[in-house]
């Protein structure tokens, strides 16, 4: 892993309302991801797991605090320079996957190089050698819906990471999927960390957050526990 953090999030703060009726969903959050390192984000519902990976990939501005992806400070970046941020170096995978059912699997996963400039040419070879790394090269000019979740998942996936993008952001990526399938999309998040992306896992499943090589535990708003994959298991076995 590089010094240089590809995430840093330094006294995030997000509160939404005023006065009496305002409500707090970070509270001063500190959180580091390096190149290669891949963090589960556990915690109650409610307890900020979404609001922290949304304003990670710059999805939404903290109230307070400073965001940085590959040294770029998200606060001071225009909106062309967020877009560009988004296609190039985040990849985001949701538990519903988010895909146009107007487009095959392969357009869907090219769409986001075509939108940043790439020949059509080498946007189609990027998104088939992706969809083939998730086992789907037989599988480029099908819709959405002539797949089946777990391979909807897959095309999602290989959204998230065509074009070599580096920070991967995963909001519950295997809930609506059956376990075998979970497992084999969880497989694939880690080889891309492990090709060098960094990553952030929000789940609630302890099985998946241990394939993190650290889990960070939020309780309302807050950052309350965290460990390295050596001592994951002790906090763990004290999950409800």
């Amino acid at each position: 892993m590089t010094d240089a953090p590809v995430l840093q999030l330094t006294g995030v703060t997000q509160q939404y309302g005023e006065g009496a009726t305002s409500v707090s969903a970070l509270s001063g959050v500190d959180l580091t991801v390096q190149r290669g390192e891949l963090v589960a984000i556990m915690g109650a519902s409610g307890s900020g797991k979404s609001t922290l990976l949304s304003i990670a990939g710059g999805l939404q501005k903290p109230t307070t605090g400073e965001v940085i992806v590959e040294g770029t400070y998200l606060s001071t970046a225009s909106a062309r320079q967020l877009a560009q941020l988004r296609r190039r170096s985040l990849g985001f995978v949701f538990q519903d996957f988010n895909l146009i059912p107007t487009l095959t699997a392969l357009e869907n996963v090219t769409l986001p190089l075509e939108l940043d400039g790439f020949r059509a040419r080498v946007a189609r070879r990027a998104g088939r050698d992706a969809l083939a790394s998730v086992g789907l090269e037989d599988k480029l000019a099908a819709y959405p819906d002539d797949l089946s979740g777990g391979q909807q998942q897959r095309v999602a996936i290989a959204r998230a990471v065509v074009g070599g993008r580096r920070l991967i952001l995963a909001d519950e990526p295997t809930g609506a999927l059956d376990s075998v399938t979970g497992e084999a999309v969880m497989k694939m998040i880690r080889s891309r960390v492990d090709q060098g992306a960094a990553g952030i896992l929000v789940t609630h499943e302890a099985r998946h957050a241990a394939w993190a090589d650290r889990i960070v535990f939020l309780r309302d708003g807050r950052i309350v526990d965290q460990s390295r994959r050596d001592g994951a298991e002790t906090l763990l076995a004290g999950t409800p």
